[in-house]
């Protein structure tokens, strides 16, 4: 199996849609909590993000919310990269400051991330990358090497200059989606042979992918949802990611490749739906991904 054509390198995440069992609840841990500023507030919808003009985050209302499994498939977590390690520092001095728990820090080598779970359970990372000249390399010079070692909070901690604002730095936007999956070579297969992203690095039993040289976009991982099937439409859940690319011609590429794309590829063949702006697809795991053109 050949992978597809190289996807649009300039690909960013543009937001997420989630799912929440209590808006009023989720609404008021994302932006006092995580410092996203609140952009709009209807009756059953939210809107969040450091850019006013581009809400990164929305939250929509569940009529009547079920728990969910964590061995479903689906989201693992959001992960908000912040323009700096003080921005950084600083969210984490907010998180600390509301008392919030956070579940574990980790330096992966290309970043150093913080970790913890929104109010219905839907996992959060904030993170601050180092610059990709520090990024280690494989021997083959292929992708990146990731790793999980201890973070050096206190060191951290020391690029917070004082009391944090009380929302999060200009430029905090999405830096990548980890998901839970089945099986990851089936996942693996579609997002690198489907779509086109790049191998950037695997570990047992996940795998990272991403455009551009960045050193993921997309997180895989079936450490607790092997075999699993997605969350019902009543639970707390990831509703959709919705993927940028650079102009209306890397739009009709990814169209053309999605065309070409043989079936057998994947256990469930992606199905996808489209108009002249925008292009839907699911992967085989049934997250819905959203590419858009970027606007003028």
């Amino acid at each position: 199996m050949q992978p597809a054509s190289p996807i649009d390198p300039s690909l960013r995440i543009a937001s997420v849609r989630l799912d929440v069992g209590d808006l009023a609840r989720s609404t008021e841990f994302y932006e006092r909590v995580l410092g996203l500023p609140l952009i709009s507030l209807e009756q059953d919808r939210a809107l969040l993000g450091a850019d006013v003009q581009r809400p990164a985050l929305q939250l929509s209302a569940i009529d009547e919310p079920t728990l969910a499994s964590p061995h479903s498939t689906g989201l693992f977590h959001v992960a908000w990269l912040h323009p700096s390690r003080a921005a950084l520092a600083d969210t984490v001095r907010r998180i600390a400051g509301a008392r919030w728990p956070i579940d574990g820090a980790s330096d992966h080598g290309v970043s150093e991330a913080l970790y913890l779970s929104d109010p219905d359970g839907l996992g959060i990372e904030i993170y601050a990358d180092r610059p990709r000249e520090q990024w280690e390399r494989p021997v083959d010079g292929h992708g990146v090497r990731m790793f999980t070692r201890a973070l050096d909070i206190d060191d951290l901690m020391a690029q917070s200059t004082g009391e944090p604002e009380a929302t999060a730095a200009a430029g905090t936007s999405i830096g990548h989606v980890h998901l839970k999956v089945a099986d990851v070579p089936r996942a693996f297969a579609f997002y690198r042979d489907v779509l086109g992203l790049e191998e950037q690095a695997q570990l047992p039993s996940a795998a990272f992918l991403a455009a551009g040289g960045y050193h993921h976009h997309i997180g895989l991982n079936s450490w607790q949802s092997a075999g699993a099937s997605p969350p019902p439409v009543t639970a707390p859940r990831l509703a959709a990611i919705e993927l940028e690319l650079g102009d209306a011609g890397a739009l009709d590429a990814l169209r053309q490749s999605l065309a070409g794309a043989a079936p057998e590829r994947s256990q469930r063949s992606p199905s996808a739906s489209e108009d002249a702006d925008s292009l839907s697809i699911e992967d085989p795991d049934g997250n819905l991904l959203s590419f858009a053109a970027a606007s003028a």
